[in-house]
């Protein structure tokens, strides 16, 4: 967590204290520091932050990160999380649906986003993943409310639909299967693979 760094003489110095700029310093030496030894050891850091606000930001989002710039121009992936609705079931709150977007990509196109539901005590729901991708690949029907596969109906909203699929993993493990192929409509064979592997190992990163 960056936010929660602490540079050493935070740590030795007094309550109240001034330490401007101490963590974005902090970063700044250490991910040159760290940067070459993740390469060597093909090592992935993931780290995770904060929002705050910037004061008399009347232009642009006033929105930042802690610990300075070096981490947004040393990162390969920057990908933005937010909760943008609370799930309930009747009054009770059981989750939240996430939005991700990726803001930075140094490895493929940035900018994409998606969509998926985390359930408190389980975490992201695989059930729900696959109503909403069936949906936008057309494998799973909606009309209204209801949700239907094939001559199977699954259910009145998405909660009972979700709890559907739990019930019946079968159903849901064939959706899942149809959701994948959609995404691989062209069968690799073996020998090709292994020709994309000799290539790629020949090449010099």
């Amino acid at each position: 967590s960056v936010a929660a760094l602490v540079p050493r003489a935070e740590i030795e110095g007094e309550m109240g204290d001034s330490h401007m700029g101490l963590q974005a310093r902090l970063m700044s030496q250490a991910l040159r520091k760290i940067t070459g030894a993740l390469h060597q050891s093909k090592t992935t850091a993931i780290f995770i932050n904060q929002l705050r606000e910037k004061i008399g930001v009347f232009f642009g989002s006033p929105e930042t990160t802690t610990g300075g710039k070096a981490l947004k121009f040393y990162a390969s992936v920057r990908l933005d999380i937010r909760r943008i609705e609370t799930l309930k079931d009747g009054t009770e709150s059981v989750g939240n649906r996430t939005r991700v977007k990726v803001v930075k990509n140094k490895m493929a196109p940035p900018f994409k986003q998606a969509e998926f539901d985390i359930i408190y005590g389980i975490g992201i729901s695989r059930e729900g993943s696959l109503l909403d991708m069936g949906v936008e690949l057309g494998i799973v029907k909606k009309s209204g409310a209801w949700y239907t596969y094939e001559a199977d109906q699954l259910g009145q909203g998405k909660e009972n639909s979700r709890a559907f699929l739990i019930d019946n993993p079968d159903l849901a493990n064939e959706i899942e299967s149809k959701i994948r192929a959609s995404f691989v409509p062209v069968e690799v064979d073996a020998a090709m693979i292994a020709e994309i592997d000799e290539a790629a190992a020949e090449v010099d990163f």
